[in-house]
């Protein structure tokens, strides 16, 4: 009988041999440059591909957006969200084409979304994205800091972690005919 893979956690990994551990998934989602949620409503799924940074302090993860348009009004009807953040490595070339492969790397969480309405959190939100990605830059010195009015026009989302897997897929380093995507 085959397995009842609706029924499964979401995080069960088919592949328990690619499974990583959590210390892994972190460091992973730290370093990740951008992401993609997904999101559903009624019987329609729509993905939004972001930047993002990984709180570990409150294991979540934060986004911004606009106010309006399709993100903001999904999350407000289903809060359920997964988000996946990826790597692609070398192609791995076989003699058969069924065993053709490629090394990868990712992390998939799954939990609820919703937009923060707190001003303090929404502005830890978003300077932990600009810490995240203009580390050299200060507050204060190289830019303004966000206000109350930024506020009015950004919206700030958390995605409350309630699970999560990480996976990674690797060749040997000596794999014979691997490249690169691109290279040949």
């Amino acid at each position: 009988m085959p397995k009842d893979y609706l029924n499964q956690p979401y995080n069960e990994l088919r592949r328990k041999d690619r499974g990583k551990d959590d210390e892994w998934i972190k460091a992973f989602l730290q370093r990740s440059p951008y992401g993609v949620m997904a999101l559903s409503y009624e019987e329609q799924p729509f993905v939004n591909s972001n930047i993002f940074v990984y709180d570990e302090s409150r294991t979540a993860i934060y986004l911004h957006n606009s106010f309006a348009g399709r993100t903001p009004a999904t999350v407000a009807a289903n809060p359920r969200v997964c988000f996946h953040v990826s790597e692609m490595g070398r192609f791995l070339p076989a003699e058969k084409a069924m065993e053709f492969s490629v090394e990868f790397r990712g992390v998939t969480v799954f939990g609820k979304c919703q937009i923060v309405s707190d001003e303090g959190e929404a502005k830890y939100g978003l300077q932990l994205l600009l810490d995240k990605y203009f580390p050299h830059l200060e507050p204060e010195k190289d830019y303004s800091p966000t206000s109350a009015e930024d506020l009015k026009i950004t919206a700030v989302l958390r995605i409350d972690i309630e699970s999560w897997s990480g996976k990674e897929k690797r060749g040997a380093d000596d794999f014979p005919g691997a490249f690169t995507f691109g290279e040949r």
